[in-house]
Order: structure tokens, then sequence, then C-alpha cells
């Protein structure tokens, strides 16, 4: 399945997974611990791991332009619950280098 991937560089990964998929929770099927979370959605599925330094995300869909609008809306709410810091999100096709 099609995946697109970025690593976010932050201090506060756990923070920003745990947010999202408490976030989520109530719309879909969410499933997380400190570090790790998956969230199942209609179109694909979102996988988020936290470490010390970074938040890793990898997107699934078969779709490409569901992979497009998903990387929007991901990073969109990962933003809102990170606004006082300036996140990079550089979304790369397949695993993350």
């Amino acid at each position: 399945m099609p995946e697109r991937n970025a690593l976010v560089a932050t201090a506060h990964a756990s923070r920003y997974l745990q947010q999202l998929c408490k976030h989520w929770a109530h719309k879909f099927a969410v499933e997380f611990t400190p570090s790790h979370g998956e969230i199942a959605l209609p179109s694909g599925a979102l996988v988020l791991d936290a470490t010390d330094e970074a938040l890793e995300i990898r997107i699934r869909s078969p779709e490409d332009t569901v992979l497009d609008h998903l990387e929007g809306v991901v990073a969109d709410h990962i933003l809102r619950f990170a606004f006082r810091e300036e996140l990079r999100f550089d979304w790369r096709r397949g695993s993350p280098a």
C-alpha cells in the first residue's frame, strides 16, 4: 500500500502523539501508548512513533490523492497542538531515511 512518511524534529513528540490520538478517538479506532499510536482512518491508516528527539509519522492509503489530503490534515492538527514551536514536515514516499 502506498505510504507517506515524515520525521518531525521535536522534544514533545510523545505529547503530540497522545493529543492527536485522543483527539481522533471519538471518530476513529485508535490505539496508543506514549511512544506509539495507530489510527484507523476510513481511507487509510496513520501510525505515529515518538522518540525523545522526533515524531515519526506514517500515512498509508491505496490512493495518492488521499495521501496528499491526509498529509495536510495530520500536519494541520499537530501544528495546532504545537503552537509554541515551529515544526517542519518533510513528507516522503516510502520509508523515512
